[in-house]
């Protein structure tokens, strides 16, 4: 009996250790270049690996801010759900899916591409502003997920902002390639892969507003201050060879 005991505990052990390992040695070509994205394609897989090695269910408490304008007196309250994470998909938004497919069909919030593309699910995970499609479920069931709508904006209902003045803000910096002349040879503009890797970091903006409601500054002052969404995005086109040209040659 001990002998088994002995045996089989250190085949579990073997078994974790080779799975580490396999984990560290995961390669994904598309993510090459993209260190952040790399790390978090790993820890979904992780997330995933962890709930199917465990056969019993697992039951995961959301709490999840709840206000609706049709009983404004009520004020915003928590709600518990609790899913079946065996029976999940690995993302928040899967989680929050099932919810309201499955459970309580008042629950609202935006969601689109499920690609992290769109940025339409961005909301606040566990104190963190992200996208709930791109954010892996944390499978301790001893501890609650807590979701709320992204911080100091107005809520519309439940998880769902207001994001006029955000939009309006970025429309605001005229967010395209400005020319007084053609192409040259009047076909197209063209640009070096120098040019183009200055625009790294600054086109992959997917207007989820998490980094501008995580701002103090445009918390404070959200009329005046554009917020760093709208910065880096106009950087983005004042990076660009083509409007630096057209600048330079009107300043001129």
């Amino acid at each position: 009996m001990a002998r088994k005991m002995v045996k089989d505990g250190y085949r579990k052990l073997a078994d974790s250790i080779s799975s580490k390992m396999e984990s560290k040695n995961r390669d994904f070509p598309i993510l090459k270049g993209h260190p952040a994205a790399q790390d978090n394609a790993e820890k979904v897989l992780q997330s995933n690996e962890d709930v199917k090695r465990k056969t019993q269910n697992l039951m995961k408490e959301f709490k999840i801010y709840r206000w609706s304008p049709e009983d404004p007196t009520r004020k915003p309250f928590l709600q518990s759900y609790f899913v079946n994470l065996a029976d999940c998909g690995p993302m928040v938004l899967d989680a929050l899916q099932k919810i309201k497919s499955e459970e309580d069909s008042t629950l609202s919030y935006r969601r689109s591409c499920r690609e992290g593309i769109c940025g339409s699910c961005s909301m606040n995970i566990d104190g963190t502003n992200t996208v709930a499609c791109l954010k892996p479920i944390d499978t301790d069931v001893k501890n609650p997920t807590v979701i709320t709508p992204l911080p100091h904006m107005y809520v519309i209902k439940d998880l769902v902002v207001d994001l006029t003045n955000f939009y309006q803000q970025y429309r605001s910096i005229e967010p395209w390639l400005k020319t007084k002349k053609p192409p040259p040879e009047g076909r197209e503009f063209r640009q070096s892969a120098a040019e183009r890797k200055r625009l790294d970091g600054l086109y992959e903006c997917i207007l989820c507003a998490c980094c501008t409601t995580s701002c103090p500054s445009y918390w404070w002052n959200p009329e005046q201050f554009l917020g760093p969404a709208a910065l880096i995005n106009a950087y983005r086109w004042i990076s660009d060879r083509w409007f630096r040209f057209f600048v330079f040659e009107k300043q001129n």
